[in-house]
C-alpha cells in the first residue's frame, strides 16, 4: 500500500530530535501532515534520565516522554512506531518500511540518531554485559542492580561516569575502568577531571585509569565473570556495562546516496545533498555559523537547536544553525554544565576553588573565551554561554576574581 498524498513530511527516528521536531512544527501549526517512523514502541523520549533517575527507578516511563501519543494524534499526524524504514528511493520518494508498507514522502527528515559503539573482544558477547542506548536497555540493567552485586563499567565519559552514581547510591560494588589518563579526557580539561575522579572515589567507586580491556571471562553458565586488563589483571564482576561511545546512525542516507562523513553532511539549514531531505541530530556533521568547520555533536541541545532550524527551512523560514554547543552531566550533588568546545585552547582560567565544590574552567584561545566548564555554579554557565556565543575577549584576571560580577562582562 503506497500513501499517495503528496504533501506529507515523513520524519525517520524516535529519538529527542524526532520529538523536538514534531514539537516544534506543533507550535507553529504546520499545515502538512507528518508521520513519524521510529524502530522503539515508545513515542519520542528524553534519553538523558536513562543512565540516572529512571535508571535509578525515580521515575516512570511516562515522565521521560515529551508529548503523550495523542497530543500528536490531535493535531492530525501519525506515529508509525515498532517499524524501521529500510529504504530511501529518492527518484520515487517512497520508503520501504519493515512491515512491507511504503510512505511517500513530500520532505524527509532524518533524524536516525546513533548506535552505541561495541567492544570487539573475546567473550563481548556473554549474558550480563550490558550497553545504555534506549529505555529498553536501562530497563534490562536496571533489573540487576541489586545491592551487594560487583559492577564493572568499562568506559569513564559521562554515561558510565552517571551509571557509576547510581549504582553506588543503590548499595552495589563499582569499579570504572578507563583507558586514558584522565576521567572525560575527550571533552574536559584536567581540573574537572580530577574533581570528578575525587568524587567518584570518596563515593567508593573503585576508578582504575590508564587500564585497558582486552576481554571478558565466563562463568559455568555463560555469565560474565570477569574483565581481562591489557596489564594481565582481572576484574571480577557480576555485571558489565561497556559505554565506550556512540557512531552515528547513517546506513539509511549512505544507502540512499547521500553524502556522509563520520555522520549525513548538512548545510547551516539541516539540508543534505538532495533538496527534499533534511537531517538532524546525532546523526549529522553539520555546518554551524558559530564554527569555522563542519562538525557533529553529541548532546540533546544540538538535537534541540538542529529541530528548530529544520523546522523553520520546513516553513520556508531563513534561519540558519549558529547556536554555541552546551551539555550537562549529573553526577551525585554536581551538576556539571558545558558550553563551547576546549578542545583547542591555550589557557585556562579557574574560577572558585575545587575543594569547596563549586567552580568553574574557563578556556582561551588567543584571549577570546571558547568554552565553559561549571561545577555548581550556574550563573558562570549563563554568563559564559552569553561570552562563547559572542567570541568575547575577555580578561582572565576578572574570570578568575570571584569579587568581580560575571554578568559584568557581558
Amino acid at each position: 500500500m503506497v500513501n499517495t498524498q503528496k504533501e506529507t513530511t515523513v520524519i525517520v527516528g524516535g529519538g529527542h530530535a524526532a520529538g523536538a521536531l514534531m514539537t516544534t512544527l506543533l507550535q507553529k501549526k504546520y499545515q502538512n501532515e507528518v508521520v513519524l517512523v521510529g524502530e522503539e514502541i515508545h513515542p519520542p523520549y528524553q534519553r538523558p534520565p536513562l543512565s540516572k533517575n529512571y535508571l535509578a527507578g525515580d521515575v516512570g516511563q511516562d515522565s521521560l516522554y515529551l508529548k503523550p501519543c495523542s497530543v500528536y494524534e490531535d493535531a492530525g499526524h501519525q506515529l508509525r512506531l515498532g517499524l524501521r524504514a529500510e529504504q530511501i528511493d529518492r527518484d520515487k520518494k517512497i520508503i520501504r518500511l519493515s512491515d512491507q508498507d511504503t510512505l511517500k514522502y513530500g520532505r524527509l527528515v532524518l533524524a536516525t540518531g546513533s548506535h552505541v559503539r561495541r567492544l570487539n573482544a573475546p567473550g563481548a558477547d556473554l549474558k550480563g554485559i550490558h550497553y545504555l542506548h534506549d529505555m529498553a536497555d536501562s530497563d534490562a540493567l536496571r533489573e540487576q542492580l541489586l545491592p551487594g552485586k560487583r559492577l564493572v563499567i568499562v568506559g569513564g565519559g559521562y554515561i558510565g561516569l552517571e551509571v557509576a552514581a547510581t549504582a553506588v547510591k543503590k548499595g552495589l560494588n563499582v569499579t570504572v575502568l578507563e583507558a586514558a589518563e584522565r576521567l572525560m579526557q575527550r571533552v574536559t580539561g584536567p581540573e574537572i577531571s580530577s574533581f570528578f575522579l575525587a568524587k567518584h572515589r570518596d563515593a567508593g567507586v573503585d576508578v582504575c585509569l590508564n587500564t585497558a580491556v582486552i576481554g571478558f571471562e565466563a562463568d559455568n553458565q555463560d555469565r560474565v565473570a570477569g574483565v581481562t586488563l591489557e596489564n594481565g589483571g582481572t576484574v571480577p564482576a557480576d555485571i558489565v556495562l561497556v559505554s565506550i561511545g556512540i557512531m552515528p546512525e547513517t546506513a539509511l542516507a549512505e544507502a540512499a546516496g547521500l553524502p556522509c562523513d563520520d555522520g549525513i553532511v548538512v548545510d547551516e539549514y539541516t539540508c543534505t545533498g538532495d533538496p527534499d531531505i533534511l537531517a538532524i541530530g546525532d546523526c549529522t556533521r553539520h555546518r554551524n555559523l558559530f564554527f569555522e568547520q563542519p562538525q557533529r555533536m553529541e548532546s540533546v541541545a544540538n538535537a534541540v537547536d538542529q529541530a528548530r532550524t529544520a523546522a523553520a527551512t520546513l516553513m520556508g523560514e531563513d534561519k540558519p544553525y549558529d547556536a554555541a554547543p552546551w551539555f550537562w552531566s549529573n553526577q551525585y550533588d554536581v551538576r556539571l554544565q558545558m558550553v563551547g568546545l576546549s578542545k583547542d585552547h591555550d589557557q585556562r582560567v579557574v574560577r572558585g576553588n575545587p575543594r569547596d565544590g563549586s567552580f568553574a574552567v574557563f578556556y582561551m584561545r588567543e584571549g577570546h573565551l571558547i568554552a565553559v566548564d561549571a561545577v555548581n555554579l550556574p550563573m558562570a554557565f549563563m554568563v559564559g554561554k552569553k561570552l562563547v556565543y559572542l567570541r568575547k575577549r575577555v580578561s582572565s584576571e576578572a574570570l578568575s576574581d570571584v569579587d568581580v560580577d560575571l554578568k559584568s562582562l557581558v
